[in-house]
């Protein structure tokens, strides 16, 4: 039995909606192909043999046996030819059977292979929000991500369901039922519904554990769920907010199950994890005292940019210029919430073909946004560590801020040409703002090296991880 009296507990009654392979489905609506039939799968880059894959539909998993992410090259077949591919194969310990390579040849035919495009998702995900509007307002709503978030509709249920009749379990199943309904009539899109009469946490274990298995893609977690599904979780990583490194330290507890995190004693939990131990505690006993409508915000604790480059790079001056670039993107980031950096770290990722390690360098500097002394900076580090081989991915990070206003002086210092570099910064800031990045490019930027123009005109998380607010 739960040492948590419930009945003190506050209650709320959640829906946590979330698109089936929300990337995946908006590309099969829009070529007429079903979600839940179709192998599809969105590629980054689905020209090349190193591509990233995004997405894929039910189906593609189940077929390749792949999750969302990974790359062309695990793939059991050749993207260009769709015939088996022995080296993947090969690399992988998959088998070579002629039944089994016919099966592989046979669904990488039928398979669709598209590029991303995050305006369409954004796009889909406008009109999903605008349909979650209809049944609560706006801060009755609190997006998780672009696929995914967390209705109250605690108010909402006896408006739409008068009712009286009728159980507030029974009451929210319906209106979640009539949400996944208008999505799929709006976008083509299936969502699956985490339900809950007591807290968010719960609905998303719901969904996370049984909805996704269910015939209609709902299920409900309440109070007195705790001790049967809750406690019931076969696996810690399983559970919200568990990953793998925490498992490990719970084990060395002692702990492996949920119900052994949940009967375990509290103040052993803070001695090992601080504040974090107890909510673990409160969370394994079906405790959650997140408010949809005051959702958490994460303190800003720096800006960045990383992306992984559409070839390898060998020449120094190549990859110096994308570092470059991206030096200067991020700075036009800082200088536009008012910060200055005093810690610039850059990470560099080499081919898969080389042997050599990545790298990370940081060093701390005086406070600046100034796009010039960024890259001196950036490019400063990458000189120390960087000994040739070939690079594919590339991060630079500023973070420690300051506010804009301090500046360090030294006795070399002419103020007057450090006020000139800031207003002259000021106002390509504003030209670009006003008339796009691409606006004022340096000549290098036209070269088959710079990466500065492509990635200005991506959307959302494809925009370089860090093109917020450039055009």
């Amino acid at each position: 039995m739960s040492m948590i009296d419930y009945e003190r507990e506050p209650k709320s009654d959640i829906a946590f909606v979330d698109m089936k392979s929300f990337y995946a489905s908006v590309e099969c609506a829009s070529r007429g192909l079903h979600p839940l039939k179709t192998s599809l799968c969105v590629m980054s880059r689905a020209d090349n043999s190193n591509g990233l894959i995004l997405a894929s539909s039910p189906l593609f998993k189940e077929v390749f046996g792949k999750s969302n992410v990974g790359r062309a090259y695990d793939l059991p077949f050749d993207i260009h030819t769709r015939k088996f591919s022995y080296y993947n194969a090969k690399r992988q310990g998959l088998s070579t059977d002629p039944a089994y390579i016919r099966f592989i040849e046979e669904w990488a035919r039928a398979t669709v292979i598209v590029p991303p495009r995050m305006d369409l998702y954004i796009e889909k995900n406008i009109e999903i929000q605008h349909i979650f509007q209809q049944y609560g307002s706006i801060e009755d709503i609190m997006p998780y991500s672009i696929d995914e978030g967390f209705i109250d509709l605690t108010s909402s249920l006896n408006y739409f369901i008068p009712n009286q009749s009728i159980s507030r379990k029974d009451k929210l199943d319906m209106l979640s039922a009539r949400i996944q309904r208008d999505i799929y009539r709006k976008t083509g899109v299936y969502s699956t519904v985490g339900m809950s009469n007591a807290n968010p946490l719960l609905a998303k274990l719901a969904l996370d554990n049984e909805a996704k298995k269910t015939h209609n893609m709902r299920a409900n977690w309440s109070y007195k769920d705790v001790t049967t599904k809750v406690w019931g979780i076969s696996r810690l990583t399983d559970f919200w907010g568990i990953g793998a490194a925490i498992e490990k330290r719970l084990e060395k507890l002692g702990i492996y199950t949920i119900k052994e995190l949940a009967t375990y004693s509290p103040d052993l939990l803070k001695k090992e994890f601080g504040v974090y131990g107890v909510q673990l505690w409160y969370h394994a006993n079906g405790v959650d005292e997140s408010n949809v409508h005051v959702p958490y915000k994460p303190k800003s604790k720096g800006l960045g940019n990383s992306q992984v480059l559409p070839r390898d790079y060998v020449k120094q001056q190549e990859i110096e210029l994308v570092l470059s670039e991206m030096a200067e993107q991020v700075a036009i980031r800082l200088r536009a919430i008012r910060k200055k950096t005093t810690t610039v770290s850059i990470s560099i990722g080499y081919s898969r073909f080389e042997e050599s390690t990545s790298f990370r360098g940081q060093m701390k500097i005086e406070p600046t946004n100034q796009t010039e002394e960024l890259q001196k900076y950036v490019i400063s580090l990458f000189r120390k560590k960087y000994n040739g081989g070939a690079v594919r991915s590339i991060s630079v990070f500023y973070s420690s801020f300051v506010d804009e206003n301090i500046t360090m002086l030294s006795l070399f210092d002419d103020p007057e040409e450090i006020l000139k570099k800031e207003r002259l910064q000021t106002a390509i800031d504003a030209i670009r703002s006003q008339f796009g990045f691409t606006t004022l490019q340096k000549a290098n930027s036209l070269t088959s090296a710079s990466r500065s123009i492509a990635r200005s005109k991506l959307v959302g998380g494809h925009s370089a991880g860090g093109l917020d607010g450039l055009k």
